[in-house]
């Protein structure tokens, strides 16, 4: 895998963002015979898919999914990776994308670097690991985690105290402390923006007091507590130690609001939250396991049979508005809910020992701050034509994903694969033209 780019590299199209989108729409690309550059701004590809335990309504694990596709983009000769990078800005004049790229230190040699660890284990310096959702801890120098690709230490220069550990044990000098971010120009016919999405914080909403309890979580922190190589192995209350008794999912709690700024659906809420509760159940098989809904959108192809399902286990839905989420001793959060089970006593309070927050999903990326691709107004990328959701306001650029919007997994592979058709077709024609002019 060359994840060293200079200028004179010149690809056929260019790919914003490594998560599952970005890299199908890479490989169907790369399979035609065209040239691919992948920019993922994070230290690994796979985007927020390689950290989920499973995937619904199938159940089938995320990471049997993600990581072929991971390293089957690492070694197609027709694609090239830049981690740790960022798109700065796009120009387009001429039939040609001018791309200036970002690349941020990591203060390790990817050439001499050979993946042994032992930098990492020679490190004394420990912080609160991004990817285990902050549950568990990573030394200043590590692979990222243990499927991450590339197989690379990376360096994170906020926590390391510069002791020289890490160079004294590394095989190949790999250890570079005096590493500078670096500035790439690319030029490209194509461009397929496939930047995700990212999550609005537990906090945005403060009557649900995730600010004060550890035990008000994000989706994402139970996805960690849920895979079999998450940071306890089991699940377990963050705040103690405590194996939950009584769960609660608040739905709608990042998105269908425009006090928070999000007034639109999210999509995947309702399925995510189903699924985690069917784990929960396994896992925990005693556990009092409660959704509390404002509606249920299970519209994709098995979904209302999956939902279906989750009641068959004994999964309680209950629908009506959690209003607030007060802690109270013993670490447990009292729910003042307003039901429509009761008509004429609607207001009830609930004890759980632990809570999961549906967040919405925000844009990822802000493209149309520094290139010419127009955003809509919920920010993410404008999609004008209907018969042709992968277009853009730009000629050559394309979209894919939840670049484009909320969705699925399901959408957003099938999107990414449309994405490259119509990229591969706009380059084919264009060349077609060029020969017949």
């Amino acid at each position: 895998m060359n994840t060293q780019i200079d200028s004179s590299y010149r690809p056929d199209a260019l790919v914003v963002g490594g998560g599952i989108a970005g890299l199908q729409s890479a490989l169907d690309l790369a399979d035609q015979g065209l040239k691919v550059l992948v920019v993922e701004r994070g230290a690994s590809i796979g985007g927020h898919m390689i950290a989920l335990s499973k995937v619904f309504p199938t159940l089938d694990c995320a990471s049997c999914i993600t990581t072929p596709k991971m390293s089957a983009a690492a070694h197609h000769e027709n694609i090239q990776i830049l981690t740790n990078a960022e798109v700065e800005a796009i120009e387009s004049r001429d039939g040609l994308h001018r791309v200036r790229i970002l690349r941020k230190p990591t203060y390790v040699n990817f050439d001499k670097c050979i993946g042994c660890r032992l930098c990492e284990y020679a490190c004394d310096t420990e912080y609160r690991d991004r990817f285990e959702e902050g549950l568990g801890a990573v030394r200043a120098i590590a692979v990222p985690f243990t499927n991450a690709i590339p197989q690379k230490a990376v360096l994170d220069a906020e926590h390391c105290l510069t002791c020289g550990s890490c160079a004294r044990v590394c095989p190949t000098d790999a250890i570079e402390f005096d590493q500078k971010p670096r500035t790439l120009a690319i030029e490209t016919e194509a461009v397929i923006v496939a930047s995700g999405f990212d999550l609005n914080s537990v906090t945005v909403k403060p009557q649900y007091n995730a600010a004060r309890s550890q035990n008000v979580i994000a989706p994402m922190t139970l996805e960690r507590l849920l895979a079999p190589h998450g940071p306890y192995g089991r699940v377990l209350r963050p705040s103690d130690g405590k194996i939950p008794g009584a769960i609660a999912f608040v739905q709608c709690a990042g998105s269908r609001d425009e006090s928070i700024g999000v007034p639109y659906c999210s999509r995947v809420c309702c399925m995510y939250a189903i699924k985690q509760a069917m784990l929960l159940a396994g896992a925990l098989p005693l556990a009092d396991i409660t959704i509390y809904y404002m509606d249920i959108r299970a519209f994709g192809k098995g979904y209302e049979q999956f939902f279906q399902n989750a009641k068959a286990m004994g999964i309680n839905f209950v629908r009506g508005k959690v209003a607030r989420i007060d802690p109270i001793e013993g670490g447990d959060l009292r729910l003042h809910v307003e039901t429509t089970e009761d008509a004429e006593n609607p207001l009830e309070e609930r004890t759980h020992d632990l809570v999961v927050l549906a967040q919405g999903m925000i844009p990822g990326w802000n493209p149309a701050q520094t290139t010419p691709v127009a955003c809509a107004s919920d920010g993410f990328v404008a999609t004008p034509r209907l018969t042709a959701p992968t277009a853009t306001t730009a000629p050559g650029i394309f979209t894919a994903g939840t670049a484009a919007g909320p969705k699925d997994i399901v959408d957003t592979i099938a999107e990414a694969g449309a994405a490259a058709i119509a990229a591969s077709q706009y380059l084919f024609q264009k060349r077609e033209t060029a020969v017949a002019g």
